[in-house]
């Protein structure tokens, strides 16, 4: 990996306000990066990161009624993330679909192409694919698009609220 990584806990201005808040304790690094390669693809071949060890978080909407719940779905970037069937039984939704952009960015605080789980809103779920927790390091949104965040994949897995699930996202 090219990245200059340092403590993220001593590089706050590396992470959006509620990553910073919300920092889990243990090996979380952080390097800054170039704001428009932070997209997974350009970000992975500039920077000579593996898809395999990168995560995306994506947020989804779950409705049922009146009532819309959301989830922070943390999957490979190797992977697709099962919307349709996992996420939304998981959601008791009747209906699940990604949320548009202006809400997850809206309502977690963070930029869009750069939201990760650490810092969602506390009555959210969290979902990891259970292909994550294994991995010695993975690397994740820093809540802005400038930076990267790589943690062991246990760390993830031991966020508040964090719920790993097999079956959460399909190899491609």
């Amino acid at each position: 990996m090219k990245l200059d990584l340092v403590p993220a806990a001593d590089h706050p201005e590396l992470l959006a306000a509620p990553v910073a808040a919300a920092l889990p304790a243990g090996d979380v690094r952080v390097a800054a990066i170039d704001a428009a390669l932070a997209d997974t693809a350009e970000f992975c071949a500039a920077y000579d990161v593996p898809l395999e060890i990168s995560a995306n978080c994506v947020i989804v909407a779950g409705r049922r009624g009146e009532t819309t719940r959301y989830a922070a779905c943390m999957a490979l970037a190797t992977t697709r993330l099962d919307v349709n069937g996992t996420v939304r039984r998981l959601l008791d939704a009747r209906r699940a679909s990604f949320a548009p952009m202006e809400d997850a960015v809206a309502l977690t605080g963070m930029e869009y192409g750069g939201i990760t789980p650490i810092g969602i809103p506390a009555d959210w779920a969290l979902y990891v694919d259970a292909r994550i927790p294994e991995l010695p390091e993975i690397v994740i949104g820093a809540g802005i698009r400038g930076a990267k965040i790589v943690l062991p994949g246990a760390v993830l897995a031991g966020l508040p609220g964090a719920e790993v699930i097999e079956g959460l996202a399909i190899s491609r």
